[in-house]
C-alpha cells in the first residue's frame, strides 16, 4: 500500500528526492520517511531541525534546494511558524527550488489563508489530505499520479483514495446531505494497511472504533462532503462547539480567524457560559511584524468571524498569546487546553513541544479573561 502511494497519491518516479518533515516516532515518520519512499526507490530525507530556529525562517527552503527535493509533506503549523517569522519569505528567497513541484500538508486542519500563502511562496500546487494514525496512509488526497486534479476547491482535503467509502452520518446513524456538518465514518472493511487492532486490548479496539456506528470505523472527525465527492475535515468530533443548540466547529472560526492579515495562528476553544451553554475563545499568535493596538485588531477579528460564520457563532473573546500550545506533529491539545480555560484541572502530555505554552497562556487568562 504505502509503496502504491508514493506513486499514485504523491506522484513521484523512483529515484526522485522526497522530504517528510515528521519525525520517526509518528506514523508520518513510520510510512513516509522510511517505509513507503524506501520500497518506492526514493532518497528520503530525516531532518532533526524545525522550520524556524534552526537556524532560522530559511531552514525549510535551505533544506528543498540543497537536497533537490521533488516533492514535501509537511504540517500547516510548520508553514504558520515561517509565516510568523518570515511574513515575505524573505530567507527562503535566497534558494532556488528549480527540482521542488509539489507541497502536501497534512495532521491538521489548513485554513485557506495558509494554503494560499504557500501557493504564492512556494510557487507550486499545495495539496491537502487527510488520514489518520490508525490508517497508515492516506483516506482522501488528490491522488496527481492518478489523474486528480492539482487545483481542487480551498478547504478540502481531496477525494476518496481507492480502498476506503467515505460517508458523513449523523448522531442517529442516518446519511446526511451534500455540506451538511456530521460525523465521518469509513464503511468496512478498511482498506489494506490499516490497523488490526490495539496492543493487547481487544475488547477497547471494538468498543472505540466500531460501537458508536455498527458496519463502520468511526473516525472521530467531523466534517462535510460536497456534490462532488471532496470531504471538508473541520475538527475532531469533540471539538465542535455547542452555542445555545447551533453546533459550530472550532475549525471554522479559527479559519476565519485565520484569513485576517495580523494573525500568524490560532486555536478556538469552548468557554463555559451560563447563558448559552458555550461561547468561542481564541488564543492567537500575531505575526512579528504587526504593531496595531490590540484592542483594534480584536474588533476586526470578532467582526471578521460574524461576516463569515455568523452572528450565531456568538463569538466576542479572542486573547493574543506568544505561544499556543502544539504536540510536536503540530495538533492542537484541545481538550487540556479547554480545560485551562475553563479553570479546570488539565495534564500536559509528553508529546507537548513546549509544556512552558500553558503556563504562558494560564497567565494571559489570568490577566485579560473577566
Amino acid at each position: 500500500m504505502l509503496n502504491w502511494t508514493m506513486s499514485a497519491i504523491y506522484g513521484l518516479q523512483p529515484k526522485e528526492v522526497w522530504w517528510a518533515a515528521s519525525d520517526l516516532g509518528w506514523v508520518v515518520g513510520h510510512s513516509y520517511i522510511c517505509y513507503g519512499p524506501l520500497l518506492h526507490g526514493n532518497t528520503t530525507i530525516l531532518y532533526e531541525g524545525k522550520p524556524v530556529g534552526t537556524p532560522d525562517a530559511g531552514a525549510f527552503f535551505r533544506v528543498l534546494a540543497e537536497h533537490g527535493v521533488a516533492a514535501l509533506f509537511t504540517a500547516p503549523t510548520a508553514i504558520r511558524a515561517i509565516r510568523q517569522q518570515d511574513p515575505e519569505a524573505t530567507l527562503g528567497k535566497q534558494y532556488s527550488l528549480a527540482r521542488f513541484r509539489t507541497l502536501f500538508v497534512a495532521g491538521e486542519r489548513c485554513d485557506v489563508d495558509t494554503l494560499e500563502w504557500c501557493k504564492k511562496i512556494f510557487k507550486v500546487p499545495v495539496l491537502d489530505h487527510w488520514w489518520q494514525t490508525e490508517t497508515g496512509s492516506p483516506i482522501t488526497a488528490s491522488c496527481i499520479g492518478l489523474g486528480n486534479s492539482v487545483t481542487p476547491p480551498p478547504g478540502q482535503t481531496g477525494r476518496l483514495v481507492p480502498g476506503y467509502n467515505v460517508m458523513i452520518l449523523d448522531d442517529n446513524e442516518q446519511l446526511v446531505k451534500a455540506n451538511t456538518l456530521g460525523n465521518i465514518v469509513v464503511k468496512l472493511p478498511l482498506a489494506p494497511g490499516a490497523f488490526l487492532g490495539l496492543w493487547r486490548n481487544e475488547a477497547l479496539y471494538k468498543e472505540l472504533y466500531f460501537q458508536k456506528f455498527p458496519g463502520y470505523y468511526d473516525t472521530m472527525d467531523a466534517g462535510y462532503m460536497d456534490e462532488d465527492g471532496y470531504l471538508y475535515v473541520m475538527s475532531r468530533v469533540d471539538d465542535v462547539i455547542n452555542i445555545a443548540g447551533h453546533r459550530i466547529s472550532a475549525g471554522a472560526i479559527e479559519e476565519a480567524i485565520l484569513s485576517h492579515n495580523a494573525v500568524a495562528d490560532c486555536a478556538v476553544v469552548g468557554h463555559e457560559d451560563s447563558l448559552k451553554g458555550h461561547v468561542p475563545l481564541a488564543l492567537c499568535v500575531l505575526r512579528n511584524d504587526v504593531n496595531t493596538e490590540e484592542e483594534k485588531l480584536k474588533e476586526e477579528i470578532i467582526q471578521r468571524v460574524r461576516e463569515d460564520i455568523g452572528p450565531v457563532a456568538a463569538f466576542r473573546k479572542a486573547l493574543f498569546v506568544k505561544q499556543i500550545p502544539k504536540t510536536r506533529s503540530g495538533k492542537i491539545p484541545r481538550s487540556a487546553l479547554s480545560s485551562l480555560v475553563n479553570g479546570k484541572p488539565y495534564q500536559i502530555s509528553p508529546t507537548i513541544e513546549d509544556p512552558a505554552a500553558f503556563k504562558h497562556v494560564e497567565d494571559v487568562l489570568k490577566m485579560k479573561l473577566k
